[in-house]
């Protein structure tokens, strides 16, 4: 079978349904080829917390043709302020709203995750094949046995038109394809069946933390407010419409308990978070006593996704998957995003080469991912994080010099490049006409 302008079209599988997963599917359907996405959720899984989209992240979604649909559903939080027990601000940081220079520590660009998967969805679900409540839970390809990975076929073989990969679903089926992509987040089970027995991926900041929703309130504002516990404790409160406010809980520890909370039941992750923060002041009673209520709640160990490799035989990784960059880095959605751009231009521009199709992706995005996972310096977290109350006036004390003189937004403003550097997009992955 062939795709657009008589390129060959491939039969591509991507695990997960995220946003690296929608852009993938929208990209890849756009230069022919056949595209299901499985996801292991029942439903399009679109929840979640407050994401931003910066820099790169932001040209990826302009040149979708989605960057007016995005706009229309972005989140109005104008700053950030660091607040005291009593909720008075210490200091403001206000969002760089010019359309120069680095956005602040509030992206001119914020939506809720679901909204922004559900306009990416709109946008593909008619060319891709959705499967829900499903997930690829192995996969076999003609040159390795076990998923463990081998080297890549030859160009001969991958112009086959016989499949390479049979995935191994949930529910006992099993399917063959051209490639299989795993876009299944920062836990993936497609790089754990990758790469070698006993690897760990995981590069380690000591900092979990802990969202739920809450019911908003008349003194809940559109500035995010920051409020620092000693000990290393941090809560974050910020609205995202009418009736809903988001409340984070960031711990700054390193401990077995605290990295193996995330695995645990629901309802003992909610106690431990509980007891962390009880006596933390300022409106916790409030956040704690509707964490049990809350539609949504999630626990996670802030950590980056750092592998030598993305890609063995006709198994590719995407998103958090191949490199997630930590929420500390600002540019995780973003970085799914661009990553998918260049993946899925790879792919559509060497459908019948994809050794060199998946090379030209480590090689054109590998630079960009070391650029935006470099932002996270353990050290900076650290100070934001104070143990004290008196690093905590401290912090404070020169933030608000800092913001009386508009020193971070005229930064901002200024700078030169936002995250990710002076590294560019390459050349659209396919005609927004084709699909």
């Amino acid at each position: 079978m062939v795709g657009a302008a008589g390129a060959p079209s491939l039969r591509i599988l991507i695990a997960g349904g995220g946003v690296a997963g929608h852009a993938l599917a929208f990209w890849l359907t756009r230069g022919g080829h056949r595209v299901t996405v499985a996801e292991r959720f029942p439903a399009l899984r679109a929840a979640g917390a407050q994401v931003d989209l910066r820099g790169q992240g932001i040209e990826a979604v302009r040149r979708m043709g989605l960057l007016d649909t995005v706009r229309e559903a972005l989140v109005d939080e104008a700053g950030v302020a660091f607040i005291d027990a009593r909720g008075r601000a210490k200091a403001t940081i206000m969002a760089n709203t010019s359309g120069k220079g680095r956005q602040t520590l509030t992206s001119e660009y914020e939506i809720m995750r679901g909204d922004l998967v559900r306009v990416l969805h709109d946008a593909t679900k008619d060319d891709a094949e959705f499967v829900y409540g499903t997930s690829v839970d192995g996969f076999e390809q003609d040159d390795t046995s076990d998923g463990s990975g081998a080297p890549a076929p030859s160009a001969a073989a991958a112009a086959s038109d016989e499949p390479k990969v049979t995935a191994r679903f949930s529910d006992g089926s099993s399917g063959d394809f051209d490639l299989l992509i795993g876009a299944d987040g920062q836990g993936s089970r497609i790089r754990r069946a990758l790469l070698p027995r006993g690897h760990d991926p995981y590069w380690r900041v000591g900092i979990h933390m802990a969202y739920w929703f809450v019911p908003r309130i008349a003194s809940d504002t559109n500035i995010r407010d920051t409020y620092m516990v000693p000990g290393g404790r941090q809560i974050m409160r910020r609205s995202h419409n009418a009736t809903e406010t988001q409340v984070y809980f960031v711990l700054r520890e390193e401990s077995e308990e605290a990295s193996a909370i995330h695995r645990a039941p629901v309802e003992r992750q909610r106690e431990f978070w509980a007891d962390r923060f009880r006596d933390a002041g300022w409106q916790t009673g409030r956040f704690i006593e509707s964490m049990s209520t809350s539609p949504f709640f999630y626990s996670q160990e802030i950590v980056q996704v750092r592998t030598d490799t993305w890609s063995r035989g006709r198994v590719a990784l995407a998103g958090d998957a191949a490199h997630c960059a930590s929420p500390y880095s600002g540019m995780g959605v973003s970085g799914g995003l661009v990553g998918a751009h260049v993946l899925a231009g790879e792919i559509n521009r060497h459908p019948d080469d994809l050794p060199t199709a998946l090379a030209n992706y480590d090689r054109t995005l590998r630079p960009f991912v070391d650029e935006i996972q470099g932002e996270v310096n353990p050290r900076l977290l650290r100070l934001g994080m104070p143990l004290t109350q008196r690093a905590i006036d401290a912090f404070h004390a020169a933030t608000g010099i800092a913001s009386f003189l508009h020193i971070p937004e005229l930064a901002a403003r200024f700078s030169k490049e936002d995250r990710g550097g002076n590294w560019h997009l390459p050349a659209d992955p396919a005609p927004l006409s084709a699909a």
